[in-house]
């Protein structure tokens, strides 16, 4: 079978990853690469025995599949010449700045035949994996999605670039339509809020509470979750999941019997981009469509709105 000629489109702090993946990948082959910064595409193209591509024209000439891993702010315009080229696209997270934008990306997808994936890696944790068919139905989920400040995704405010993700993993639940949300956040180094709390009320009555932050001293990446007799707990950083369930012995006053889990050590960057082609291979729809990246942001933007009102009555 022929190899998915694939090709990189930014190779900073994320697009590096996707680079070497696909360059080891059995059903890829890295063709090369185009970034901002020539210096940089040169040593991650001669890394990789790839080519660097003056332009975008160029690569999409050479490829059938791109990452597109530039800058969130720049999703949009680069996620759509590539799709007008009709390359199949994986798009880092969030999906665009812009819901109508990301409806767009969508629809051009399906228009140009071709796949649209979101690079929501945390549904791609072996923890998650592993506990996902545990979840069934829960009623409240707790996140916390803590991480030290560094500039590299600034260019948007700490829901689009952490409390996303937690975003994506909430709906994949399918917990229903919004129906309120309270929220607060503040600026502390950057022009945008760096510290979010958001609290989700869905009208099936499950209740949403997240809380993100890239100003904190340690790294927290943890969802808890309640759901009829049991309680779930996974922390993506160490892989390791718990299970409290209601047991009762007859004769016995009921107890919570604890689970615990540990998943291993696959990396869900590498998960991510195989089940990538292997959605473009079997023509199946992507585990993280386009269709769900714009729903995380349609709901990312409402915690937005609420942000910006908690703002403006505490100017």
């Amino acid at each position: 079978m022929t190899k998915l000629r694939a090709g990189v489109i930014g190779v900073g702090h994320l697009g590096r990853h996707h680079a070497r993946l696909y360059a080891t990948l059995t059903d890829s082959t890295l063709v090369g690469v185009v970034d901002q910064d020539p210096e940089r595409a040169r040593v991650i193209a001669g890394r990789h025995n790839a080519q660097v591509f003056d332009s975008l024209p160029e690569l999409l000439k050479q490829v059938d599949v791109v990452s597109v891993a530039v800058p969130t702010s720049a999703h949009y315009a680069v996620a759509k010449v590539c799709l007008e080229a009709g390359k199949h696209v994986l798009i880092e997270k969030p999906i665009t700045v812009r819901p109508f934008d990301a409806q767009e990306l969508v629809d051009l997808a399906k228009v140009k035949g071709c796949w649209l994936q979101v690079g929501h890696s945390e549904r791609f944790n072996p923890i998650m994996q592993m506990m996902r068919p545990h979840i069934q139905r829960p009623v409240f989920f707790e996140c916390h999605r803590l991480g030290t400040y560094n500039e590299r995704g600034t260019d948007v405010d700490v829901v689009l670039d952490l409390m996303i993700h937690d975003l994506d993993l909430i709906l994949s639940f399918n917990p229903g339509p919004v129906e309120e949300v309270r929220a607060a956040g503040v600026p502390v180094l950057s022009s945008t809020s760096d510290i979010a709390n958001a609290r989700i009320q869905f009208r099936s009555g499950c209740v949403a509470n997240l809380t993100a932050s890239r100003v904190s001293l340690h790294t927290l990446r943890r969802l808890r979750l309640f759901q009829r007799d049991s309680y779930v707990s996974m922390d993506f950083q160490s892989r390791q999941g718990m299970i409290g369930s209601r047991s009762a012995e007859p004769g016995q006053k009921p107890r919570v019997a604890v689970e615990e889990f540990k998943a291993g050590d696959a990396e869900p960057l590498k998960l991510q981009l195989e089940s990538f082609l292997h959605a473009i291979r079997t023509e199946s729809c992507p585990v993280v469509s386009g269709e769900d990246g714009a729903a995380a942001l349609e709901v990312g933007h409402l915690v937005l709105s609420a942000i910006n009102e908690f703002l403006q009555r505490n100017a």
